[in-house]
């Protein structure tokens, strides 16, 4: 029987390393962000772009799902899944070509930071402008619907790469740390990749 060797309790170097690159990888998803707002604004009916979420503000400390860092209960900066955008729209109209838009501004920030953000990992939340109302995410799909199990779920695709969730609804307490990205009315602009400046 071979006896299974159980990984080293990691050293202040080995969390050091790690913290710089949960660090990275969050400004990577902000330029990410820079990216897709800066493709968004060319839209009539955008409204506004707001980055929420870990990638929004400062990154918490907290013990991660992998080994040896689980086993050993030690702390590392937050692991940054994707970014979480949210736009208000004035209609729903065109959002293929915010999902090409997505796709594009993606592409872009790979090939400048050599840093892989795929357009799958850009979230995008929609709201309706006027009343506030979540509308639904931006399909990640090139065509709709695609014929993918998540495609059945109820009133998914009922409005072209509008995704639902099944069993889901936006807590609108998520917002409560996002960074105007652009706002159309108020006329605000902001780089997520200058966070944690704050934007006026």
């Amino acid at each position: 029987m071979v006896e299974k060797v159980m990984p080293r309790q990691p050293s202040r170097r080995d969390i050091a390393e790690q913290d710089r690159y949960q660090l990275r990888r969050q400004q990577s998803f902000r330029a990410a962000a820079d990216a897709v707002a800066e493709q968004f604004i060319n839209f009539p009916t955008v409204e506004r772009v707001a980055l929420f979420g870990s990638v929004a503000g400062p990154l918490t400390r907290e013990v991660p799902r992998f080994e040896p860092y689980r086993r050993s209960g030690i702390g590392v900066l937050h692991e940054s899944k994707d970014v979480d955008l949210a736009v208000w729209l004035t209609s729903l109209n065109g959002l293929r070509e915010l999902g090409l838009a997505r796709s594009k501004a993606a592409s872009v920030v790979t090939d400048a930071l050599g840093a892989g953000v795929a357009h799958h990992q850009v979230d995008v939340f929609l709201f309706d402008f006027e009343g506030g109302a979540y509308l639904g995410r931006l399909c990640t799909f090139a065509t709709c619907p695609k014929g993918k199990p998540e495609c059945r779920v109820p009133g998914c695709g009922a409005t072209l790469f509008l995704r639902q969730h099944d069993d889901f609804r936006f807590n609108h307490g998520a917002l409560s740390n996002a960074v105007i990205l652009f706002d159309r009315q108020g006329g605000i602009r902001c780089q997520a990749s200058n966070l944690p400046t704050q934007c006026a």
